[in-house]
């Protein structure tokens, strides 16, 4: 018989391999963790103290959006107090540092389509990723090769551009309080003073998750704004499929050393960070944005 033309590995459990244990996946993440799916990572932190609460598997942080990512590993199946663990922890580090966004992310060899519909629940209010990790072994070959496989990508709330929130309402302390009084500053002083000269209609309206536009009354989100402790979360709607429109104030804000974020490309929309400085070094390039953002949508 001819030699078959490809090879079929074999799937084996990391957790029955006797020399085996977190800790060794934990440093091999940490030497590379691009091997997670996750983008270019930076480790922060490893073996991180919670008060009260335990360690902490692995800190990561994106250089470029400063988004933190909680890393928690679990040999074999994913289980509630895994689950719990990897919640509590992310919430933790978020509360200890409001100015960055987090992401909890739990990495298991067994993810059930039980867990799986359990951790949805909470996408979409707290940011998870879920990772299977598969082992093969091939040829007999005493190191096995990894594998790591998204699940479960986390959910942003997204924007409602015609109807009205559910949610009761907020008003400026509400974000003054959340970020700082520096920060809703730019959005209602310095941004509201680009939004009215694209058009006097326009006006701000504060929401428990983003600060909106209303224009005449009525809703039109081209841009919105999230206050954070030491910048302004941005994003610009330019719609679906205008990769080209994307790509051209991307480039341009990044000229200016205006920091883009990742994520929205799909959905039309360009997030990037917004300080003082920005404004007072490129405000054209800010307001040209805005009204393209806003021409866009007519």
């Amino acid at each position: 018989m001819n030699d078959p033309l490809f090879i079929t590995p074999e799937p084996i459990s990391l957790k029955n391999i006797p020399y085996f244990n977190e800790s060794i996946l934990r440093d091999m993440i940490i030497n590379d963790p691009a091997v997670l799916g996750l983008g270019e990572l930076e480790v922060k932190d490893k073996e991180r103290m919670q008060s009260g609460a335990g360690r902490l598997d692995i800190l990561l942080r994106d250089p470029e959006s400063e988004e933190r990512y909680e890393v928690e590993l679990q040999l074999g199946k994913t289980d509630e107090s895994h689950i719990i663990r990897c919640l509590e922890y992310w919430d933790i580090e978020r509360r200890r540092y409001p100015q960055y966004d987090h992401i909890a992310v739990l990495i298991a060899e067994d993810i059930t389509s039980r867990f799986l519909n359990v951790i949805g629940l909470f996408n979409g209010f707290v940011p998870l990723i879920a990772v299977k990790m598969t082992a093969f072994q091939i040829n007999g070959q005493t190191k096995p090769i990894l594998s790591f496989v998204k699940v479960l990508d986390k959910v942003d709330l997204g924007m409602d551009d015609t109807e009205d929130t559910i949610e009761p309402p907020a008003d400026r302390a509400y974000w003054v309080k959340k970020a700082s009084e520096e920060m809703v500053a730019i959005v209602d002083d310095d941004c509201k003073n680009i939004l009215k000269k694209i058009s006097p209609n326009l006006d701000l309206k504060y929401n428990r998750y983003y600060i909106g536009i209303t224009e005449k009354g009525p809703t039109n989100n081209f841009v919105v704004f999230r206050p954070k402790k030491a910048f302004v979360r941005v994003g610009a709607k330019f719609g679906r499929g205008q990769q080209d429109q994307l790509d051209l104030w991307s480039n341009q804000l990044t000229e200016a050393g205006i920091v883009v974020l990742p994520g929205g490309r799909l959905d039309g929309w360009l997030y990037f960070r917004l300080i003082k400085q920005n404004l007072e070094q490129h405000e054209d390039l800010v307001a040209k944005l805005f009204t393209a953002s806003y021409n866009m949508q007519k």
